[in-house]
């Protein structure tokens, strides 16, 4: 009876689907600038001529779309980017850590608990919101998870609420070939010139073949190589990756809008679980102690969301509050035993959710 309460308040919204979507240590610096010239240019961060002539452009504008198109061309038109501090537009992680396995957990808990401050493969002791959908009569076995990044299902607490996952070394169930062949043409070639990112795109094709067949209503998919190069000051391999990301997510929501079980019923999510380092010789690192680890960034796009592109009025937003923001897309009040961030109105075309008025 309750959850037909809740979705009593959310009867004007038509999203079904939500699809979750995370790139790991994505700074909102390339996000809403593209490359940034001091290290594309850099000899010990970038050597690499091709990838320099293919992400800059004088302009901030055109480079953030050489590098994110489908963020840009799409989501920009279509739906909402937030955190663009240039703007005054901010984003941030609301606990004290600023590295994964703690912006995880405010992501999907909607709070902060102090006994999480490690990236260690334990369960998280907190209640998340996919276990909560996956409570759901509506929604049970109909929420899965897939990353590269193996911690996940113990941050997800995965095997205690029942979320079928594949996550780390599971994703890669094909060898490279095998997963090639499966690819756009385009993909194929942006493959080929990624190879350190093969992991992530195992994890993409596991858990899109997932989406084809089994046809969940919850799906989150964590990609990691942005944060991997980034650590390693590959930032060549840190664009690369981050521009394949972006054509997944794109040939993502290309079959959503082309299959009919999910065509304008699908609110895709996007952000990341940390920022990184704002200075040239501190990119490289996270954490409380590199001023600007704490700074990140959402984007949603879907048949709920005004198309606002790029959010550019001044405004504070936190981690904590994605959790709400997800359930309240298909119509679910979501709590904790703490109380948890309030969800983001201006990503919903209607404000009516909390009275049901």
């Amino acid at each position: 009876m309750l959850f037909i309460v809740h979705h009593c308040c959310f009867a004007q919204l038509r999203t079904d689907n939500v699809i979750i979507v995370t790139l790991d240590g994505f700074r909102w610096q390339e996000l809403f600038s593209g490359a940034d010239p001091t290290m594309l240019f850099n000899k010990e961060f970038c050597s690499n001529s091709e990838v320099q002539q293919q992400f800059w452009d004088s302009s901030a504008l055109r480079r953030r779309e050489k590098l994110l198109p489908f963020f840009w061309n799409v989501i920009g038109k279509e739906g909402q980017l937030y955190g663009n501090r240039n703007l005054n537009n901010r984003v941030n992680c609301s606990n004290p850590h600023w590295f994964s396995y703690p912006g995880y957990s405010e992501m999907f808990t909607g709070l902060v608990d102090k006994r999480v401050r490690s990236n260690d493969s334990i369960v998280n002791p907190n209640y998340t919101v996919l276990e909560h959908i996956n409570s759901q009569e509506r929604y049970r076995g109909k929420v899965a998870a897939f990353s590269t990044w193996e911690v996940i299902p113990y941050i997800i607490r995965a095997q205690e609420a029942g979320i079928f996952t594949k996550c780390g070394r599971e994703t890669v169930t094909a060898n490279r070939d095998s997963a090639s062949n499966k690819m756009s043409l385009e993909l194929q070639r942006i493959f080929r010139d990624s190879v350190e990112a093969e992991e992530d795109f195992s994890t993409f094709y596991s858990a899109f073949n997932y989406l084809k067949k089994e046809r969940p209503k919850v799906l989150y998919i964590g990609f990691d190589k942005t944060d991997e190069h980034a650590h390693v000051g590959d930032y060549d391999q840190y664009l690369r990756s981050a521009f394949a990301t972006d054509r997944m997510i794109q040939e993502l929501w290309t079959w959503i809008q082309t299959t009919e079980d999910y065509k304008d019923k699908t609110t895709l999510i996007l952000t990341t679980d940390h920022g990184r380092g704002k200075k040239i010789h501190r990119w490289k690192k996270h954490g409380r102690h590199i001023f600007g680890s704490g700074q990140m960034w959402f984007a949603v796009i879907g048949p709920d969301t005004p198309a606002q592109g790029e959010i550019k009025t001044k405004g504070k937003y936190y981690q904590k509050q994605f959790a709400k923001t997800i359930a309240s897309f298909i119509g679910l009040e979501y709590s904790n035993t703490k109380e948890v961030g309030s969800r983001i109105y201006g990503m919903t075309i209607s404000n009516r959710v909390a009275t049901g008025n």
